[in-house]
């Protein structure tokens, strides 16, 4: 697993981005993204800066939550996004 959020939060973008190729969709395609953070505080601006080099406006509805752990050892940010081949 990479390291720091910057790597974490590119590998989960990155990820999205490979499971939406294979249905013929981009990012552009995301209606909506929930993303938990273990230390949302200390690191959103790094995973924000981040989202914005994957998703361009109009953003999708975004709601982020503070978890105290993920399941993952060593892991701090996960993103679940629903995305729609209408849009």
């Amino acid at each position: 697993m990479r390291s720091g959020i910057e790597d974490q939060t590119k590998a989960a973008f990155d990820k999205i981005g490979a499971v939406l190729a294979e249905a013929g969709l981009s990012h552009e395609a995301i209606v909506e993204m929930t993303s938990y953070h273990v230390g949302l505080r200390d690191h959103f601006n790094v995973f924000n800066k981040i989202r914005c080099e994957y998703m361009s406006e109009p953003f999708p509805a975004w709601t982020a939550i503070e978890v105290a752990a993920l399941r993952r050892p060593g892991a701090l940010v996960e993103i679940r996004v629903i995305a729609s081949c209408a849009r």
